[in-house]
């Protein structure tokens, strides 16, 4: 696979990191999952399925679990001595937190000048807010998302994905790869610093036309991608079901006028979003309004225009597209490691090496004493660690 014989240390939490390094792990790279004693925080959030979390079964399969408490000595001794033979680090502390810890880029660097290390913080390790704690929500809030983000009744809504903590991700993973890729010419690593915030305002690019086009905020009601374009909305029809318009070029549009009776529309469809649609949205609202989902649905199917049914998350991820793309697998306790799962699939699809999904997650602790052993700690060291409550095994402090 494309990333085997890369090695990853992770001490991040939640989402960001853990779901990058996930799809390095399904990729081949050998994960090792840093936990503090008090376990990764998903191992109980959320709802479980066969005595597991699954948030944590879908952001930890086939990684190696170590938990070192990295307060004592011991545990920071024995954390440089694995990431000197690391490729990549992944954090997700407080700016500030790895190196008052002992572990920060210039610790490691200094043993391993090849290391790729990775912070991830809600606003990155500076500036006013590098210290602001913060979760997605708030991160979306101080980027103007939710701003834009409104319910039926014009106010912000609650949003239905985590867009900071995926763009975090995604842009962590896409600069850690690009780092890796340069060592392999200079043999040097690199400190890739991440904000949320920075790669969730870099996905603004087809909204933000009203501050820097304008100078002034956008009006949610009245843009191109949040309502204010008739080919480009939400409509409800008579049974209560909605569906959406979804291609607003205007052959779309001479396609979905013309089959309505209404080919004059069209031309409006030319014009800027807002008001100037507002007929042809009109339009539109009304005809969908007067019949049900399922009659729209026939008809639309034989018009050439971007159109989908807004469908709940159990319909969506019972598709046959989704099924057909591997993009929902079933393991039973023989193939699941022990347990029964329903995992997401791999989205990154290479026709050579594919990724492969390694379905079983870590117990806490689980390959403390292993992965210890292996880095060159002697089995006395390893003991003295337990010992101590440095490192923690699976069961108890002595592993």
């Amino acid at each position: 696979m494309k990333l085997s014989g890369i090695k990853v240390l992770d001490l991040s939490q939640f989402l960001p990191g853990p779901h990058l390094t996930l799809m390095m792990s399904d990729h081949g790279a050998d994960v090792i999952r840093i936990e503090s004693p008090a376990g990764e925080p998903t191992r109980g959030i959320g709802l479980t399925r066969d005595g597991e979390s699954v948030w944590f079964t879908n952001t930890h399969r086939g990684k190696r679990s170590v938990v070192l408490n990295l307060k004592q000595p011991g545990a920071v001794r024995a954390f440089l001595r694995l990431a000197e033979a690391a490729d990549v680090i992944v954090e997700a502390f407080r700016p500030g937190v790895v190196d008052r810890l002992g572990i920060g880029f210039e610790a490691v660097r200094a043993l391993n000048p090849g290391i790729v290390y990775c912070s991830i913080a809600a606003f990155g390790q500076t500036g006013p807010y590098a210290a602001k704690p913060a979760h997605d929500i708030s991160i979306q809030a101080e980027t103007g998302l939710l701003s834009l983000n409104l319910g039926q009744d014009g106010q912000p809504a609650m949003p239905g994905l985590p867009a900071a903590d995926m763009a975090g991700s995604l842009m962590a993973m896409n600069g850690i790869l690009m780092a890796l890729l340069r060592r392999t010419q200079t043999g040097r690593g690199d400190y890739i610093d991440i904000s949320m915030q920075d790669s969730l305002a870099s996905w603004l690019v087809n909204v933000v036309g009203p501050v820097f086009a304008e100078d002034r905020a956008a009006v949610a009601k009245d843009e191109r991608s949040f309502g204010g374009n008739a080919m480009y909305n939400l409509y409800r029809c008579a049974d209560g079901a909605w569906l959406t318009i979804g291609g607003s070029e205007i052959k779309f549009a001479a396609n979905l006028f013309t089959a309505l009776g209404r080919a004059e529309l069209v031309e409006l469809c030319r014009l800027p979003p807002g008001e100037a649609q507002k007929p042809a949205r009109d339009f539109l609202r009304d005809t969908f309004a007067s019949e049900s989902l399922a009659h729209w649905q026939g008809v639309l199917q034989g018009i050439d225009v971007c159109w989908a049914p807004v469908i709940d998350l159990h319909a969506a991820l019972a598709s046959e597209q989704l099924d057909e793309r591997g993009m929902r697998l079933e393991f039973d306790p023989t193939h699941g490691g022990g347990r029964s799962s329903t995992q997401l699939g791999i989205p990154i699809k290479f026709r050579d090496e594919p990724g492969q999904v390694v379905p079983k997650t870590p117990d806490m602790g689980e390959h403390t004493r292993e992965v210890l052993l292996e880095a060159g700690l002697s089995a006395n060291a390893v003991d003295a660690l337990f010992a101590d409550g440095a490192a923690i095994g699976p069961t108890d402090t002595r592993a």
